[in-house]
């Protein structure tokens, strides 16, 4: 069963959830906007790597309108300078209508470049000698945004043409204080021209995720506009975008945005995302009912205010890699090696750090999707993570539950509980997590497990390749010992004159934290050795060896050890090779971990 991101199912259901929202009405003084179907309705978001998600209707045309005032803007600031622009057009809220008559009252400069006045005085500043030459720079301008080439709905164009009168006399009286040095005719057919550009959902979406990625379209990496002026642009559409709403929009939503009368919502989380809602019904000042209400839960359900996102720039992965680089602590057995070798890649592990922004959890989650089909178990650790708002928990949430759904299990590794639910399995130890995933991959190889009762002397890992004689002459040396659970087999600190030979159930090795309490180093299991270091003359015990369950232990002495020189050198040459061969294979295995972390993200 495909596996479905929890954000694309996240935006699913806040579609279905805004779509009986039939309030309002489609800007009917166009008269070819008047024709476009109310019940249109789509949702995209882009991130600023340039993955879009989307649901409803966004391939579905319309016209760019009030969308396109931001962009002119940076396009003439880029052309003049931003001195040049703020003579003629100010940058000062004015909490009139879109279409008001808003001029300063000595200099007729509009107060900003939000408002129809100030988008004309915006046009009129592009560079040019003739219309048609100044709008093929601003519908270059909008594709790069875009990232494809745009056109123009003619029918729309005539008709704005035929019928806006408002905007003319706003021309003329531009004109009258100078702030037109030209024939506002033609300032006028190009800002007319320039709102009939033909966009989807997902152009205007990459038009503010390009906003928001500092001016470079993040699928062509295009320059749109200079990052110094983004700024300046992004500043504007949070006093300015919405027009009379632009109080409560800030408030309430929190992200620079654009409206426009063809039922376009534009909004821009800087460094992290944009949106776009297309619905076309409107409400009174001018705003699409839906775009306002998407864009609202948005914020408040994925915490998406600009205010409170600014908190954390360094990547949230720590580090990622797979069971099969980086196996548990548990020692296992050639056959157990073997084949978690094999598998292992299909139990990624991604250790978090940091503040769960939504553009940094998205960019996990996707990949965690991506890569469902290679993948049986997911790990994620959550033990460096900062902070992470409910809407991140619901979100980890949905991805057990899609993972689970598709046969597939997520463990969660989080000291602190942040997260509940059943949909996945929570652990407190990363370690913990990664030998439960290795036993679930292993159990579904059918792969053998040591059974209870143990192995037998000859099948222990230091006897191999001994004869029957030796094999009798090492039983003799060798004492015998039984454990508990919990028991102190091995204390740091005591003197070492023992090799211990594990026979039945399983032991863990500890080492003592200097700020108090241990930490798991291994688990051993039947046919493993440890104390070797009593074989090299070392004084003293440096880890901890207590039972894991209940077992029994064959112990041979360093002194029996030594002895062996003279009564049995080939026996005690057969010891010290398969000693050699234990350490080579611990070895190996923690330099393939250490090439595995060092090639983490």
């Amino acid at each position: 069963m495909p596996i479905t991101s929890p954000i694309q199912s996240y935006l699913e259901d806040l579609h279905a959830r805004c779509a009986p929202d039939r309030s309002g009405a489609v800007a009917d003084y166009i008269p070819e906007l008047a024709r476009v179907n109310p019940e249109l309705f789509g949702i995209c978001l882009a991130g600023t790597d340039g993955y879009i998600y989307e649901v409803g209707d966004t391939r579905e045309r319309f016209t760019i309108q009030s969308m396109s005032k931001p962009l002119t803007y940076g396009l003439a600031l880029e052309d003049r300078g931003v001195d040049a622009v703020a003579e003629k057009v100010g940058v000062e809220p004015s909490g009139d209508a879109f279409n008001s008559i808003s001029l300063h009252p000595d200099s007729g400069r509009p107060l900003n470049p939000m408002i129809n006045a100030g988008a004309i005085s915006s046009a009129g500043l592009i560079d040019g000698d003739s219309v048609q030459e100044r709008f093929e720079r601003v519908l270059s301008a909008y594709s790069r945004y875009a990232g494809r080439r745009l056109g123009v709905n003619e029918a729309v164009f005539r008709s704005e043409l035929e019928t806006g009168h408002r905007n003319r006399a706003i021309g003329h009286m531009l004109r009258t204080f100078g702030i037109l040095a030209e024939d506002p005719n033609e300032t006028l057919e190009l800002y007319f021209r320039q709102c009939a550009i033909e966009v989807d959902c997902r152009d205007v979406s990459l038009m503010a995720a390009t906003l928001a990625n500092g001016g470079v379209n993040p699928m062509t990496g295009e320059q749109a506009l200079a990052g110094p002026l983004v700024d300046r642009v992004l500043s504007v559409m949070t006093t300015c975008g919405m027009y009379d709403y632009a109080g409560g929009w800030v408030v309430g939503v929190g992200m620079p945005a654009k409206s426009g009368v063809g039922g376009g919502v534009m909004a821009v989380l800087p460094g992290q995302l944009g949106v776009c809602v297309f619905s076309p019904r409107l409400d009174a000042v001018g705003n699409s009912v839906r775009g306002v209400e998407v864009c609202t839960r948005l914020s408040e359900e994925l915490d998406l205010h600009f205010v409170d996102v600014a908190r954390s720039s360094r990547s949230v992965v720590r580090a990622s890699y797979d069971l099969a680089g980086v196996p548990s602590s548990r020692r296992r057995p050639p056959a157990e090696r073997e084949a978690l070798a094999r598998v292992g890649a299909r139990c990624p592990v991604y250790e978090l750090q940091g503040d769960l922004v939504f553009a940094a959890l998205d960019g996990v989650l996707r990949e965690i999707v991506d890569r469902a089909d290679d993948s049986d178990l997911v790990i994620v650790d959550l033990r460096a993570v900062t902070r992470i708002e409910p809407y991140g928990r619901r979100l980890f949430e949905d991805l057990g539950a899609a993972l689970r759904a598709g046969g597939k299990e997520l463990a969660i590794v989080d000291d602190r509980e942040r997260i509940a639910g059943g949909s996945y399995i929570p652990f407190y130890e990363l370690d913990a997590a990664s030998e439960w995933c290795e036993w679930q991959l292993l159990d579904a190889l059918g792969a053998e497990r040591v059974g209870s009762d143990g192995i037998s002397l000859a099948a222990h890992q230091l006897c191999e390749g001994l004869d029957d004689e030796q094999l009798a002459h090492l039983d003799r040396l060798l004492d015998t010992r039984k454990f508990t659970p919990g028991e102190a087999i091995v204390t740091a600190g005591e003197p070492g004159g023992e090799i211990f030979l594990l026979m039945r159930g399983e032991v863990a090795i500890a080492v003592d934290l200097a700020g108090g309490g241990s930490r798991r180093l291994s688990t051993l299991t039947p046919g493993m050795t440890f104390g070797e270091t009593a074989l090299l003359g070392e004084k003293r015990r440096t880890a901890h060896v207590r039972g894991e369950e209940e077992g029994e232990l064959r112990v041979l002495s360093a002194q029996d050890f030594d002895e062996l020189a003279g009564t049995d050198p080939a026996l005690q040459a057969a010891l010290l090779r398969n000693l050699l061969a234990a350490t080579h294979e611990i070895v190996g295995r923690l330099t393939t971990q250490v090439a595995s972390l060092s090639a983490r993200r």
